[in-house]
C-alpha cells in the first residue's frame, strides 16, 4: 500500500518541512517533521484531513507541533524523537520507532491540557440516529476496542479518547481522529474487519504494541456536525462475562463523569452546570461484556432517550 502512495508521501514530506495543516473537528494542527514514518502515517490515516497548501494560507492555527530528533548525538547513538509544542519541549524523548504513536498521544495532550472552551471528558463518543453515546472508562476496560467495533459497524466516530462538550448547547463536538488500539485489540479488530485501514505499528511502547485505526470517511465528512448526548455508558470488558446493561443512577454517573473530566474544576460553575445538563438528558448505564457481537447488538438496540 505504501508503494502506491509514494507520490503523495513525497508531497506530505515536503509540506512537513514548513508545516502541514491537519484538520480535526474545531482544531487546526500545524505539524512539522522530517521523520519518514510520520509522513507515511499521516498519509495513511489523515488523507482526508490534511491540507498541502502553505501555512501562510491559514490566519489561525491552534497548535504548532514539531516532531524531530533532539540533537545530532542522540540521533547517532539512541535514535530518539522529541515532541515540541510552540517550540517548547513537553515530554521526555521517545525511541524513534515510536514517533507515530508519540504524535497521536501528543495531539491528544494538546487538546486535553490546553483547551478550556469545551468540557473535555476522557471518554470515547460515537453517534447513531442523531444521538451520541459517551463511553467513559479507565484503561483496560475495552473502551477503544468497543468503540472501534461500533464505528466499523456504522456508528459515527466523534472521538475515541476525548469527548468535547459544547458549553452552550451541551452537545458533543466531533474530533474524529484515528482510534488507538493496543496489544490484543489490534489483532481482534484486524480479523473482524479486514477492510479497516491501520497505520504504522509501534511495538514495545510503555503501553505495549500500539496501532491506530483510520476513521471512516463518513465520520470525517460530518466532523462539524454536533449532536445531543443520548446515552452515557460505562463499559467494562471481563473475560467470559455475560453481556449485561444495567441502569446507573444519575448521581453516580455525574460523579464518575466529573472524575473522568480533564477540566471540570477549571471550568468551575460552568463545568458543573453543563455536566448536570448532559447527565439529566442522557440515559445512564453500566455495561459489562466479553462478546463483541453481543455488545454491538446491545448498542444498536438502545432506545432514544426521553429527556433530550
Amino acid at each position: 500500500m505504501i508503494n502506491e502512495l509514494v507520490p503523495v508521501i513525497s508531497q506530505v514530506k515536503n509540506a512537513l518541512d514548513s508545516g502541514l495543516i491537519v484538520h480535526s473537528g474545531p482544531f487546526n494542527f500545524c505539524v512539522k517533521s522530517s521523520i519518514s514514518s510520520v509522513a507515511e502515517n499521516i498519509v495513511c490515516l489523515y488523507s482526508e484531513s490534511i491540507d498541502l497548501d502553505q501555512l501562510a494560507c491559514y490566519p489561525f492555527v491552534d497548535f504548532h507541533i514539531t516532531l524531530d530528533t533532539p540533537n545530532i548525538l542522540r540521533r547517532l547513538i539512541h535514535q530518539q524523537v522529541q515532541f515540541y509544542l510552540d517550540n517548547q519541549i513537553v515530554f521526555n524523548p521517545f525511541p524513534l520507532r515510536h514517533a507515530t504513536a508519540m504524535l497521536e498521544w501528543g495531539m491528544n495532550w494538546c487538546v486535553s491540557t490546553q483547551i478550556h472552551t469545551f468540557l473535555i471528558i476522557h471518554a470515547a463518543v460515537v453517534e447513531k440516529n442523531g444521538f451520541a453515546a459517551v463511553l467513559p472508562a479507565p484503561p483496560g476496560s475495552g473502551k477503544s476496542t468497543l468503540c472501534a467495533s461500533l464505528v466499523q459497524e456504522g456508528w459515527r466516530l466523534l472521538s475515541d479518547e476525548l469527548t468535547l462538550i459544547n458549553l452552550t448547547t451541551a452537545e458533543a463536538v466531533p474530533v474524529p481522529r484515528p482510534i488507538g488500539l493496543k496489544n490484543q485489540s489490534i489483532d481482534i479488530i484486524r480479523q473482524r474487519y479486514p477492510q479497516a485501514v491501520f497505520g504504522v505499528l509501534s511495538s514495545d511502547t510503555l503501553k505495549g504494541s500500539v496501532c491506530h485505526l483510520k476513521p471512516p470517511m463518513q465520520s470525517i465528512q460530518k466532523q462539524i456536525i454536533e449532536c445531543p448526548i443520548g446515552w452515557i455508558v460505562f463499559p467494562k470488558y471481563e473475560a467470559d462475562a455475560a453481556t449485561e446493561l444495567l441502569p446507573k443512577s444519575k448521581g453516580q454517573a455525574f460523579m464518575e463523569v466529573a472524575n473522568n473530566a480533564f477540566n471540570y474544576s477549571v471550568l468551575g460553575v460552568d463545568g458543573f452546570e453543563i455536566l448536570k445538563k448532559v447527565v439529566d438528558r442522557a440515559d445512564c448505564y453500566s455495561f459489562k461484556y466479553s462478546n463483541l457481537d453481543e455488545a454491538i447488538a446491545v448498542f444498536n438496540q438502545l432506545e432514544a432517550p426521553r429527556e433530550v
